[in-house]
């Protein structure tokens, strides 16, 4: 099983890990710091090099327990040592959305007790879909505005692991319309401190005041129940 580091420290710029398996392009390594495309969350790219040569990562994924990562040529073999840097603005970027995106969900849940049907993260804006009957620009443009109060106040954003039992004890703890499958016994959880928490195990930033201000884009009704909007981060 690969090490995720990400899981602990999301601020992991650069690592050193050894070449577990390669398969063509495809590399897996002992432990890694790069994000596996998952979640609305996109893959991380960065480097890796070896003896001189220098590989592009260009996309990861999760194969079961493993981290593929997919490198620009062939070269790499098992038991190289090698030393890993991520491309860490486009990291960091995502990083601030993803914890913008769990504030304003968690406004949204607060207000209306809707859930979230879907997601996804780009490198200049987000989008967000709800489970809500009503809905309309007015009405997120002051969820925004709600959303952008709790950013301001510069709130801590702390990582825990809990026991799965433990954890769906706090109310709203999951806010995803599909609940976690009954195999994973442990919940990662993200707290930004007093205001909320959500089961994810997405890369966050460590503090509110590193998001920015959150402006909207649109927003559209998707069908029955089914809202989404966008919105991007200044």
């Amino acid at each position: 099983m690969t090490e995720q580091i990400w899981l602990k420290e999301c601020y992991t710029k650069e690592f050193e890990a050894e070449v577990e398996e390669v398969l063509g392009k495809y590399v897996m390594l002992n432990r890694t710091a790069f994000y596996p495309e998952s979640g609305g969350q996109p893959t991380d790219k960065g480097t890796m090099e070896c003896e001189g040569s220098t590989y592009s990562v260009l996309f990861v994924n999760k194969v079961g327990t493993d981290i593929r990562h997919e490198v620009d040529r062939e070269g790499l073999k098992k038991g190289d040592k090698v030393k890993c840097k991520i491309e860490w603005e486009r990291r960091h970027i995502f990083m601030r959305y993803h914890t913008a995106a769990h504030i304003l969900s968690g406004v949204i849940n607060q207000k209306t007790g809707a859930l979230i049907t879907g997601n996804q993260i780009s490198e200049d804006k987000a989008r967000l879909d709800f489970s809500l009957e009503k809905f309309d620009q007015e009405i997120m443009s002051d969820f925004i505005k709600e959303a952008n109060q709790v950013i301001s106040k510069q709130l801590p954003v702390h990582i825990h692991f809990m026991a799965r039992e433990e954890a769906f004890k706090i109310p709203a703890i999951v806010k995803l319309a599909k609940f976690l499958p009954e195999s994973i016994t442990e919940i990662r959880v993200i707290d930004v401190e007093g205001f909320d928490q959500q089961a994810c195990a997405g890369c966050h930033v460590k503090n509110t005041s590193e998001i920015g201000v959150m402006e909207i884009i649109k927003a559209e009704n998707k069908g029955k129940d089914n809202r989404r909007v966008y919105f991007a981060l200044k």
